[in-house]
């Protein structure tokens, strides 16, 4: 990675970055509060209410590669916008399935927030662009830290808009409709470097496989991977089971704002952290945090556990992906950038997609109840995170590598 002498545009891309999460992210906690309710709404079989979820994490996935690609060609700018607008796009189609009461519809609304998905995941790579190595974990924590504003503001949207149309939850798309609005002025801000055009006798890089075959970025992609999936899973089937043990759709919300709260405020020491015990201890520390979160969750259905177990999710989530993404940002070369990134994101997202579909399955369709169907979900945790444990302890016996330049 190059090393700047200053990191004032750094600072200045931060700040419009965690005004991006904090504005334009709050779609996601919407969305993710009532895709599943929804889904069971429209669905002819419950045991697909979460597929809207799934949909929008298949569109994230199958644009990863194609994102990372049009951003390396492009710029991060382009790229944002590109995703706002089929954040536009997919708010309009979910609102007319909505409407017209046509799954079918919604889903294909789903796989269009799929894409603005995609490209907010770059933002937490875009923080690091042009910051020095000491200010670059610190770079990505800020930008993730900006999703707590994002977690405050977003559930609270949808009690205010989820009943503002005879039709449920038809005036929360609408909302989202005007935050990807709002996220599209606001990226007009955003100075990032331009991507230069390769030269003739620049250097190619490693391939796909090599990079996946190095220690450091294998373990960063499986860390990255369990932790996104393991809250996916649990985070999508808790409005469902939340619903399902007599509580209401408010108390739904509450859990959900709880989470993502938890998701994003350690981010503003995450950093930290990590510069000062290394990013190994700290995302194993997450993978301990998301064991305890299962753990609480099987202890009992009250709307306690519920908020213990998903506030331990959150920061458990937050040491595990934000570590597991400064491990991957010191594993590669800058003209490495564009393909580590973007298939990294392709096999998160590809688990994030398996563990939202697997979540409405166990949720609704492996016991005669709600109670039944939340301990499978817990249960379903533990074997990915001997895993991830076990990948962690795998690359600390191994020889120091180098970081990447």
């Amino acid at each position: 990675m190059t090393q700047y002498a200053d990191d004032r545009r750094a600072k200045r891309a931060v700040v419009v970055l965690v005004l991006a999460q904090a504005i334009i992210g709050a779609q996601m906690p919407m969305i993710f509060t009532i895709g599943g309710l929804a889904g069971q709404s429209l669905a002819s079989n419950a045991c697909f209410a979460t597929l809207p979820i799934s949909m929008i994490v298949l569109g994230s996935m199958l644009t990863a590669t194609p994102m990372a690609s049009i951003m390396q060609s492009r710029g991060r700018r382009f790229g944002f916008m590109l995703g706002a607008a089929f954040g536009i796009l997919g708010g309009i189609v979910g609102a007319l399935g909505l409407y017209h009461g046509s799954f079918g519809l919604f889903l294909l609304g789903s796989l269009f927030t799929g894409v603005y998905m995609s490209a907010h995941g770059f933002y937490r790579f875009a923080a690091a662009d042009c910051a020095s190595d000491s200010f670059r974990p610190k770079a990505i924590s800020y930008v993730m830290a900006g999703g707590l504003l994002a977690a405050l503001f977003g559930p609270q949207l949808v009690k205010f808009t989820a009943d503002l149309w005879v039709v449920p939850f038809i005036g929360t798309y609408g909302a989202v409709v005007g935050l990807n609005i709002i996220g599209m002025a606001l990226f007009l801000l955003l100075d990032l470097p331009t991507p230069e055009a390769p030269k003739a006798d620049a250097p190619k890089g490693r391939s796909r496989m090599e990079l996946l075959r190095t220690p450091r970025i294998a373990v960063a992609i499986i860390c990255g991977t369990v932790s996104y999936a393991l809250m996916n899973l649990m985070m999508t089937s808790t409005p469902l089971a939340v619903v399902g043990c007599g509580f209401g759709t408010d108390a739904a919300a509450d859990v959900v704002s709880g989470h993502v709260i938890a998701m994003f405020a350690p981010s503003f020491f995450t950093g930290h952290l990590i510069a000062r015990f290394g990013v190994e201890k700290i995302v194993g520390l997450g993978m301990l945090i998301l064991a305890a979160a299962g753990a609480v969750a099987l202890q009992g259905v009250e709307l306690g556990n519920f908020f213990v177990a998903l506030i331990l999710l959150g920061v458990g989530w937050n040491f595990g992906f934000i570590g597991a993404t400064a491990m991957l940002a010191s594993a590669h070369e800058t003209h490495e950038r564009g393909r580590i990134q973007g298939m990294n994101d392709l096999i998160v997202f590809g688990g994030v997609t398996v563990a939202s579909l697997a979540s409405g399955g166990l949720m609704n369709c492996s016991g005669g109840d709600a109670v039944q169907g939340w301990t499978a979900v817990n249960l379903a945790m533990a074997p990915f995170i001997v895993l991830a444990g076990a990948a962690l302890i795998w690359l600390a016996l191994r020889p120091k590598e180098a970081p990447a330049q």
